[in-house]
């Protein structure tokens, strides 16, 4: 009742503004309802999809509460824990942490059509789905670095990394002490490859900077303050290009990571039903037209081939994709033990003195 109350005054001129990290959509038909969604998805990106579910669900209200893969992750181990409200939906890109959420019991069964289609490496136990289908890339500024030098695989980005001075605080990547998705992505990297303690290393010699989030990555590649980035999120860059040309997108030729982002309805959510019936809208037919061709998410059902063609090149290229499969086997890395010994080598690594 209190969860109403306070979505009635939501909805009125004297409502109260909302934190800077939170969006309010309105429902346009009563009997209003309540979904509130905790993501880690930039708002610019996965509004046309909020706002295609209400033109079909006019009478579900969303609360968007956007905040970082850490923080997403503490929130909602507290509300698992019953300390704090829950969400009713949870999406990260930090599928590992979403792992462990749903291991530890805080999710709740949903069983949808729509979302027993996705391929069984985004499915896990009826609780966990992965929505997305998005590949770690490496950017470039095409002033900085010629076509024809683009390191189009991670060895050649090795051999780049080896001219002097070249890209001395000039690479950007994601300082995973803080980022979740970051740490995810260097921890299969050094499963998956044999280039990754060399890559390091060589980011380090060449003073690598590190960030917090994508966008902040994507914004100084673009305008020249960095002139490559490693290990950005492909749906972000993609986007990010269409609207400045200076910024380039490889998908490395050896082998691509596939990240999924990962959703759960939790266990102690409110509004479950419109929970699921948002989920397995992302996977219908409107949805999955709005990931793959508007948001540049992509949709693991069929998103491959948008994705080949935003980068214009052929579909059979997809042999070197790896997704990342939602399971167990992505909680190793959350070790506690094996964390720390992963960070101080990241740390030696780069030159990172400790605290």
């Amino acid at each position: 009742m209190i969860r109403w109350i306070a979505l009635a005054v939501v909805l009125l001129a004297s409502a109260m503004p909302a934190r800077a990290d939170d969006y309010e959509f309105p429902a346009s038909a009563a009997p209003v309802r309540m979904l509130v969604v905790g993501s880690t998805t930039d708002i610019g990106i996965i509004r046309p999809v909020i706002e295609a579910y209400q033109r079909s669900n006019p009478s579900v209200a969303i609360r968007y509460r956007e905040l970082t893969t850490n923080a997403l992750f503490s929130e909602a181990r507290d509300a698992c824990a019953g300390k704090r409200p829950a969400d009713d939906v949870v999406l990260s890109s930090a599928m590992d942490l979403q792992v462990k959420l749903v291991n530890d019991g805080c999710a709740s069964t949903v069983l949808r059509p729509g979302l027993q289609l996705l391929p069984d490496y985004a499915r896990w136990r009826d609780q966990l789905f992965g929505l997305t289908y998005e590949p770690s890339v490496i950017v470039y500024n095409r002033r900085a670095v010629a076509e024809w030098e683009a390191p189009v695989d991670h060895f050649a980005l090795l051999d780049l990394l080896r001219q002097p001075d070249r890209f001395t605080g000039r690479i950007g990547t994601y300082d995973i002490e803080s980022s979740g998705l970051g740490y995810l992505f260097a921890t299969l990297d050094d499963q998956r490859s044999s280039t990754w303690g060399r890559l390091i290393e060589g980011m380090g010699r060449n003073e690598v900077k590190l960030y917090c989030c994508t966008q902040e990555i994507l914004d100084r590649v673009a305008d020249g303050r960095l002139t490559l980035g490693y290990n950005v999120l492909g749906s972000y860059a993609l986007a990010e290009a269409r609207e400045k040309p200076e910024l380039a997108v490889i998908v490395p030729s050896d082998y691509t990571l596939v990240l999924t982002r990962a959703a759960y309805v939790p266990d102690n959510a409110v509004n479950k039903a419109d929970a699921g019936a948002f989920l397995e809208f992302t996977q219908g037919p409107e949805g999955r037209r709005i990931l793959n061709e508007e948001a540049l998410l992509f949709s693991p059902l069929d998103g491959a081939d948008y994705l080949f063609r935003e980068l214009g090149r052929a579909g059979g290229e997809s042999r070197t994709i790896r997704p990342i499969a939602l399971g167990p086997a992505l909680m190793v890395g959350l070790d506690q033990m094996k964390r720390r010994l992963f960070l101080k080598q990241w740390r030696d690594s780069l030159g990172i003195a400790e605290d």
